[in-house]
């Protein structure tokens, strides 16, 4: 477990890095979500040639799945890039890492059951570290847009992590991200071409950087770690990408955090570390119940 701890470490990192590329880059946010799923997408299909790992989906019906889920995810990587460009990066980080707050609701209405009372409370709590960070609530602010885009963004990200549930499941992490980046990127590309961009050689270069780096080794190293942490020490790690993209954001672009994003980062970070626990330990209460149970008798 101690060696997985690193290597989901530096995705998490690599993951707070990848807000700082829309401030970078001098193209739209459908640019940048064009170029990051393009070369991400090339990339993990020459890892998969390279480890003969299969292209084969098992259906129509799953490859319809993937590439509906490529178009959340390219919703999600838009509205998450230009959350950024309209209100920094500590403003888009916060509001994506509310995804739990959909997720809450969402997953219950789906499997007909009830949403758990810990659920929601985590939920009005990450709520409320959002409403923390709102300085005004007119559309004409530039940062309460960027707070509705990056909502937008939590939502989609939600939904596509509903999805890959069974995605992942049946097709594996990899070949699931492969196939969503690649639809991603031809569903975007009649948008890029009817907008005409000019990248430069320094946005190309960028862009290469954020797809194959910030996006597909950060995925490899995430899921390659995964398998061998628990529930709560992942979700604390994940947690940490709003602290690593404000720190960055601080040192790199000299966007220093307001008292209200720090607020609300914190409350959305600690009801966040706080159901991971609960999670954890509601799952642990039963095995240990069992095992004193066999040892009584």
């Amino acid at each position: 477990m101690k060696k997985a701890i690193l290597p989901v470490n530096i995705a998490v990192l690599l993951f707070g890095l990848a807000g700082l590329f829309a401030r970078w880059i001098s193209l739209p946010a459908s640019g940048i979500t064009f170029g990051r799923v393009l070369f991400s997408s090339v990339t993990l299909g020459l890892y998969m040639l390279i480890r003969r790992m299969p292209f084969k989906v098992r259906s129509r019906v799953e490859l319809l799945k993937l590439i509906l889920a490529g178009a959340v995810l390219a919703l999600h990587w838009w509205a998450f890039m230009e959350s950024v460009r309209r209100s920094g990066v500590a403003i888009g980080t916060i509001t994506f890492s509310s995804f739990p707050l959909f997720v809450t609701f969402l997953e219950p209405a789906l499997s007909h059951k009830k949403p758990r009372a810990a659920d929601v409370l985590t939920a009005l709590a990450v709520l409320a570290g959002v409403v923390i960070t709102i300085p005004a609530f007119t559309l004409e602010d530039r940062y309460f847009q960027g707070i509705v885009i990056g909502m937008i963004s939590s939502l989609a990200y939600a939904v596509l992590t509903l999805m890959n549930k069974s995605l992942v499941t049946s097709c594996g992490g990899t070949k699931t991200a492969f196939y969503e980046q690649a639809a991603a990127a031809i569903l975007l590309l009649p948008v890029v071409l009817g907008a005409e961009l000019s990248p430069s050689a320094a946005d190309i270069g960028l862009l290469l950087l954020l797809g194959v780096v910030m996006t597909a080794i950060a995925h490899t190293l995430f899921i390659t770690g995964l398998r061998h942490l628990s529930a709560q020490l992942a979700g604390i790690i994940s947690s940490m990408e709003t602290v690593y993209a404000i720190f960055f954001a601080w040192i790199l672009l000299g966007q220093a955090p307001t008292a209200r994003e720090v607020c609300g980062a914190a409350v959305i970070i600690g009801a966040v570390v706080l159901s991971c626990c609960l999670e954890e330990s509601g799952q642990k209460a039963p095995q240990k119940a069992g095992h004193d149970k066999g040892r009584s008798t």
